[in-house]
């Protein structure tokens, strides 16, 4: 028996031994799967399972978006000498703290743990993040990060969320909760929709600071054609386009207009029963295809993370401008009119969303970020979209970001949701707004070419 005992301890020494004497990752070693893109795209992924269970509204949803993905990019950026804070580049935005100098850190972890600190503060459901995050930051210590880099690029990550989260707070956002669209019942303003007939959504959005755009009107649209419905006038021209449009849809038109319908929250009747249905918002939408491409591309981390970032913003400055004209036009929705003057039968192939018709705020966003993608990631990129298969929402391909775009707008007109002048003068505002963010905000120094 002793000499058992005595065999089973001299073999735990040495596996002790063994164990002591094992190399630990190296930070070249650690750093290299640590910087996996799909870490970061998996937190981008969770962000966007709690916008959709969240509701939130596809302007509310581009302000999240913008600024987790600025966290997650402004404690990446020391992980690359190629790229730079966006302190003096985003509007009042100073650059973020620094890490110790030195000191060794996993700069990928401190980015997704920034990122997810800010998803977390600025979204309700947090114990979706609970399940979620503790296998997620286990995989890092799987992956060799040592205890103390580890606890450091954490607090690092922490530190940069609390700077942009310091940011986001000075934003206006909360003083314009609460606000209502005073409807006022005049032939050819807006008025609620059926079947829930809810309030506008958001009439104070052009109130919130612009992350690129100088103001909020910077990129106003051409006036709205003068409501009349008088024979042969250009808005009863675009009228009855709808109209036709929505009685004779083909079956590629209705696929077209379902796959980019986006709309946050839809209220379904059946008999007397009403009961809604969550789906993607277009931000969300759009950040999948930035997904698909730079995975199809096999982007670095830091390439990835500069597109959806710069992408958020343009789609955050794309709402900001959209939603301004929105609410200075206040232009009725074909529905109302149609339903009045027309036709009481006829329905829009998609539900209506609750807020003024002009422009249209997938012309406008989806350009904006279509021009931003175009410029970081190529022209021509042919691509097939299954961002939203899981949802019922099919696969589309596509022969370059422009075509998508174009494809989003002329959705909303087969939707039965927008006349064809808000189309096509949402996608020149959002044109306008993309090329302004590529001009304002650069992310790489200004030494090294852009791709």
């Amino acid at each position: 028996m002793k000499s058992l005992l005595r065999f089973g301890y001299l073999l735990a020494l040495g596996l002790v031994g063994l164990v002591g004497c094992r190399k630990p990752a190296s930070p070249a070693e650690y750093n290299a799967k640590a910087s996996n893109v799909e870490y970061y795209n998996a937190a981008l992924n969770k962000l966007t399972e709690v916008i959709i269970h969240d509701i939130f509204s596809p302007p509310v949803a581009s302000r999240i978006y913008s600024y987790a993905n600025l966290a997650g990019y402004e404690a990446l950026v020391p992980f690359d000498a190629q790229y730079e804070s966006l302190g003096g580049k985003l509007k009042r935005f100073q650059a973020s703290p620094k890490p110790e100098p030195g000191k060794e850190y996993c700069f990928p972890l401190a980015s997704t743990h920034a990122f997810l600190t800010v998803a977390r503060a600025l979204t309700f459901s947090v114990p979706f993040y609970d399940t979620f995050e503790k296998p997620f930051y286990e995989q890092y210590k799987k992956d060799g990060v040592p205890d103390d880099v580890y606890e450091r690029s954490m607090a690092y990550g922490e530190t940069v969320a609390k700077h942009v989260l310091d940011y986001a707070a000075k934003d206006n956002y909360k003083q314009t909760r609460g606000f209502k669209h005073t409807v006022t019942n005049e032939d050819g303003t807006w008025v609620p929709t059926p079947p829930a007939y809810m309030d506008a959504a958001e009439p104070q959005w052009n109130k919130l600071r612009c992350w690129a755009m100088d103001t909020c009107n910077q990129f106003m649209p051409p006036r709205p054609f003068p409501y009349t419905l008088a024979k042969g006038s250009p808005y009863e021209k675009e009228l009855n386009e709808v109209y036709q449009a929505g009685k004779n849809l083909s079956k590629a038109e209705q696929d077209i207009a379902y796959f980019w319908d986006d709309n946050a929250f839809v209220m379904n009747v059946a008999g007397h029963v009403m009961f809604a249905s969550k789906k993607m918002t277009p931000g969300g939408h759009w950040l999948g295809i930035a997904q698909t491409v730079a995975r199809q591309q096999k982007l670095s981390m830091m390439k990835t993370v500069e597109a959806y970032a710069l992408a958020s913003f343009a789609l955050s400055d794309g709402f900001i401008s959209c939603w301004d004209e929105k609410y200075r036009s206040k232009t009725v929705r074909p529905e109302t009119v149609i339903n009045k003057y027309l036709d009481p039968k006829w329905t829009p192939f998609l539900q209506t969303p609750p807020f003024p018709e002009y422009p249209s705020g997938h012309s406008v966003i989806s350009t904006a970020a279509a021009t931003v993608l175009t410029e970081l990631m190529g022209d021509n990129i042919a691509f097939t979209d299954s961002t939203e298969f899981k949802y019922g929402h099919g696969v589309r391909s596509f022969k370059s970001f422009r075509n998508a775009a174009d494809e989003a707008s002329i959705s909303r007109m087969y939707g039965g949701i927008h006349y064809r002048s808000a189309l096509e003068n949402g996608q020149v505002e959002g044109e306008k707004v993309g090329k302004w963010v590529i001009e304002k905000i650069h992310a790489r120094k200004q030494t090294v070419a852009s791709r």
